[in-house]
């Protein structure tokens, strides 16, 4: 589709909520997203949901979700009904759309570009993430979900299973023989410890599961968390493994996971086996992202071969007992 194609649709998908206007092309990934004008000078981002991604029951139970951190003052933008009250809309051509109040701020990081900072300042940037996201994480523990509710799954089936929501990283053609047969071997370890993790009573419920740079904004010193179109039911370490995945190239990387599980640890408690498991989620984003990258980028797109040599580099160091990074 392209973008004169898809900004008719976000025009027409403006016109069912209330003063929603000039919508303005801000990225095209998984959804298309656009900046809107709303009623009393106030802004709000226009999604365009894709088709076969996510159902339409499972949009509608995260954008329920999000209105519910919202209240719950967790800082994270909320849902903006349509003129009939729903959080969704209905497009011609079969597509729903839904509109989200706009999040002032500066994104923490734009993927493969150093980090701004010093490590001391990247520690209290982090910090400020970590108890972000244990704030959503009690938050949620208090709320109690509709009828109705469903998201996807990111246990040991949906991350390693026969068929990864994200894809089988393990057969990605731009492996070499040598590195398929690692992450095979890296499939196994991790599904073991998974599983092992899970008997022990390894804490999970409802996580972001994409805190990516670029969804994490700074407004001053607050932390607020977009794009939660990857939410699910899953290890709550997988959120603070998935904001660690960027940085493992830092150099500041052990000032920056200290402050990611310190902040953490002021509102939400973590335990010796936790902090054990937190390398094994590293590496299963490491992985899940090389999944990733086979339906959606070109096969000469440099981040193929950047994300296959970072699986295969912290894969290595977590089966061989190598630390990633040191706290404290």
């Amino acid at each position: 589709m392209t973008e004169a194609e898809t900004l008719c649709l976000a025009e027409e998908a403006a016109t069912h909520w209330e003063g929603c206007t000039a919508p303005r092309l801000l990225s095209h990934r998984e959804n298309a997203v656009f900046a809107i004008a709303l009623p009393e000078g106030r802004r709000g981002v226009l999604r365009l949901h894709r088709r076969g991604y996510q159902s339409v029951d499972a949009i509608r139970s995260e954008l329920w979700w999000m209105a519910a951190l919202a209240q719950a003052g967790i800082p994270v933008p909320g849902p903006e009904t349509t003129r009939d009250g729903a959080l969704l809309a209905h497009l011609d051509d079969g597509r729903v759309a839904s509109v989200l109040g706009w999040v002032e701020g500066a994104p923490l990081g734009l993927g493969a570009r150093p980090l701004d900072g010093s490590p001391a300042e990247q520690m209290t940037r982090f910090a400020g993430l970590g108890r972000a996201i244990g704030r959503l994480h009690v938050a949620t523990d208090r709320l109690t979900l509709p009828q109705g509710f469903v998201r996807l799954r990111w246990d040991a089936d949906s991350l390693l299973g026969p068929a990864p929501f994200w894809g089988r990283f393990w057969d990605h053609p731009a492996a070499s023989d040598a590195e398929a047969i690692l992450l095979q071997e890296a499939r196994r370890f991790a599904r073991e410890k998974l599983s092992a993790y899970a008997a022990a009573g390894g804490d999970m419920g409802l996580i972001h599961a994409d805190l990516m740079r670029e969804n994490v904004l700074f407004d001053g010193a607050q932390a607020h968390l977009i794009d939660f179109d990857d939410c699910g039911f899953g290890f709550r370490i997988y959120d603070l493994g998935t904001a660690l995945v960027p940085n493992l190239e830092e150099p500041g990387l052990d000032a920056i996971a200290t402050g990611l599980i310190e902040g953490y640890a002021t509102e939400r408690g973590l335990s010796a086996a936790d902090l054990a498991m937190l390398p094994v989620f590293v590496m299963l984003r490491s992985l899940a992202s090389v999944g990733w990258t086979m339906p959606r980028l070109d096969p000469h797109d440099p981040r193929i071969r950047a994300y296959l040599n970072r699986a295969v580099r912290t894969a290595h160091a977590v089966m061989e007992g190598r630390p990633l990074f040191r706290i404290g």
